[in-house]
């Protein structure tokens, strides 16, 4: 069980800001060698379940900044929290290794057809279910860290999660080379990289109209300033003067830059920004609060066009503890001094925001981290966006691996897409990144900043938007069928052979 908890531990070396991603694929390598071999259902369980904890550890201790630091929650309460979470991750993937072995038994499975078939649907369901489960937390899923391998390639076919499986077939074929079978595993493992390096070249989107010039801020307000009072004017002086310093076809400001409500700000604040945008014909996206009654309030971004056009967008992906409190946990969150409330939900589809020739779809914070999400708004709006842009404070989580890590999410964005993403953050990461999932301009983090950039929309689908994850899901069903079907052969045989 230690052992397998350091395994999954190390996967945090195959993600940003390390970005060894061969890292990953050796510590599937080791799970899949230890439950592969004869081994009862109850054991592939336990151990899957040391691996999953481990990888959450690793890839989500970031959370406690948020909890000690800005939640003023005892440090031995925190930690708690953060192992308790750690057991629910890693049920997920004990659920993977104890389903693959229970079908192993129950299909008489070969080998081959276990460790190439069975375990590698297994895993990438478990990540797809940690992905929506109670709202879903796909964080540190094993597919972001190939947003730079040749495996990369995938992504506009079958998005994170199947990038997912052929990370765990790849590691498969590294265990396979401990039977006899080795030239057919060096073959299988050198097909899907070559295979997925060649993808890489492939355009699934191309050029819309003509590119826009933008303006991506970064004020760096401290988090505990941010809501404080004392320290709201000062922010709002410094956001309005990042805005006026210079026109761009497209300026826009992080997750709730402006934290007042409409009603509550300066006389004549929002009025001023909207003259700017007229005067210089500047479109204005900026983060803040908005309410539709004394009890319905969204976290939102709100846009102005020089012609005087407003656009709206509410986040719908919320997050738990944070934008709401899931039922029966109220008294978790009394402990924190964090002032959270219930946030309502956007539309699951909602308008993008004309900028002249392109059309900018906003998501806040880790709505990035839904894929699925965003290939459904762009396949069902009338006029689907040509760019994506998240607007982010991850202030929250300090100078840890969150903000390398979530720009690696956009990252995957980016490719599953064949969209360019900006990225506008209150503290990190600041950044365009273009089509193939490249970053092309950022600021440095933990600064104040603003990165001006010259930015090409593109349009068309990608297999991925217009079918989302069921090429995965089909794809997992195909590897089952396949694999029962070796299975009833390989008990023919045996029979025949008695």
């Amino acid at each position: 069980m230690l052992a397998a908890a350091l395994a999954g531990f190390s996967s945090l070396l195959s993600f940003e800001p390390f970005a060894w991603w061969p890292v990953g694929i050796l510590a599937l390598a080791w799970l899949f060698y230890q439950v592969g071999m004869d081994t009862s259902a109850r054991r592939s369980l336990l151990v899957g379940w040391g691996f999953g904890f481990g990888w959450s550890v690793a890839g989500m201790h970031w959370l406690y900044v948020a909890i000690t630091v800005h939640g003023g929650m005892p440090a031995p309460v925190a930690a708690l929290a953060i192992a308790l979470l750690a057991v629910y991750m890693g049920m997920f993937s004990a659920l993977a290794t104890g389903a693959a072995t229970w079908l192993r038994r129950r299909w008489s499975l070969p080998v081959p057809a276990f460790l190439l078939l069975v375990l590698p649907a297994c895993w990438g369901l478990s990540e797809w279910t940690r992905g929506w489960l109670f709202t879903g937390f796909p964080w540190a899923s094993s597919g972001y860290a190939h947003n730079i391998s040749p495996l990369a390639g995938y992504a506009p076919i079958v998005g994170v999660f199947g990038i997912g499986v052929l990370v765990a077939v790849c590691a498969a074929c590294l265990v396979m080379l401990t039977q006899r079978a080795r030239l057919p595993a060096l073959g299988m493992l050198a097909a899907i990289m070559a295979a997925g390096f060649g993808l890489t070249y492939v355009d699934w989107t191309r050029p819309n109209g003509a590119p826009i010039t933008v303006r991506l801020l970064q004020g760096d307000v401290a988090q505990d300033e941010k809501f404080s009072p004392a320290h709201i004017d000062r922010a709002l002086t410094l956001y309005d003067g990042m805005i006026r310093a210079a026109p761009a076809d497209l300026i826009a400001t992080p997750e709730t830059a402006i934290v007042l409500f409409p009603q509550q700000l300066p006389p004549g604040y929002l009025d001023g920004l909207a003259a700017f945008s007229r005067d210089t014909g500047s479109h204005l996206i900026y983060g803040i609060p908005l309410a539709d009654s004394p009890t319905q309030y969204a976290n939102s971004v709100a846009g102005v066009a020089p012609d005087g056009r407003t656009y709206r967008y509410d986040k719908q992906h919320l997050v738990p503890f944070g934008e709401f409190v899931p039922a029966g946990f109220r008294w978790f969150v009394d402990l924190m001094s964090i002032p959270l409330g219930d946030f309502t939900r956007g539309a699951k589809v909602q308008a993008p925001f004309a900028v002249k020739d392109q059309m900018v779809l906003p998501n806040v914070c880790y709505e990035d981290a839904f894929g699925e999400e965003i290939a459904l708004q762009l396949r069902s709006s009338p006029t689907p966006a040509t760019m994506l842009l998240n607007v982010s404070n991850l202030a929250w989580y300090g100078k840890s691996v969150a903000i390398p890590q979530h720009l690696q999410i956009s990252q995957m964005r980016s490719l599953e897409t064949g969209r360019p993403m900006l990225r506008s953050t209150n503290n990190g990461a600041t950044a365009v990144i273009d089509a193939k999932g490249r970053v092309s301009a950022s600021l440095p983090t933990h600064s104040r900043g603003t990165l001006s950039a010259t930015v090409q929309g593109m349009q068309g689908a990608t297999p991925y938007i217009r079918f989302g994850n069921a090429l995965f899901l089909a794809w997992c069903a195909l590897a089952a069928g396949a694999a029962w079907l070796m299975g009833r052969k390989y008990r023919q045989t045996r029979s025949q052979a008695a």
